[in-house]
């Protein structure tokens, strides 16, 4: 798959929710229901980019929140969460397994942050050079 169809693959994705979640706000009438759906989903992608547009280095941004968030809810979280309700009931290998997993999110994670936010420090400090 080409980066640019995953990118928009992604957006849609993340977007998707939180329109759905608006749509069920307004009351049930068939024909502005239609209406309404569309004008939320084009605000939503133009408030989008205009946050994109205004914040600097905004991608660099969503790649420091999404390494230490993704790593925290898809890796870290659900062994840990695991390893606390079933406490007593799991074998070594499980909890060996869920301690493998967890450091490989941690470790994904600094790794992630750090490539972020040197990639941050970097683009600072070529737009303050004269």
């Amino acid at each position: 798959m080409e980066c640019s169809s995953l990118i928009r693959a992604t957006y849609a994705l993340t977007m998707s929710p939180v329109a759905m979640s608006l749509e069920e706000l307004i009351p049930s009438n068939h024909m502005k229901s239609h209406i309404y759906a569309i004008l939320i989903r084009t605000g939503l992608v133009i408030s989008t980019l205009f946050v994109a547009l205004t914040i600097p280095f905004f991608g660099l941004v969503l790649s420091l929140v999404g390494s230490l968030l993704t790593m925290l809810v898809t890796l870290i979280l659900p062994c840990l969460c695991f390893l606390c309700i079933l406490r007593r009931k799991v074998t070594r290998l499980q909890v060996a397994l869920c301690v493998i997993i967890i450091m490989v999110g941690v470790v994904s994670a600094v790794i992630g942050s750090f490539k972020a936010i040197s990639e941050i420090i970097e683009n600072l400090r070529r737009d303050k050079s004269p």
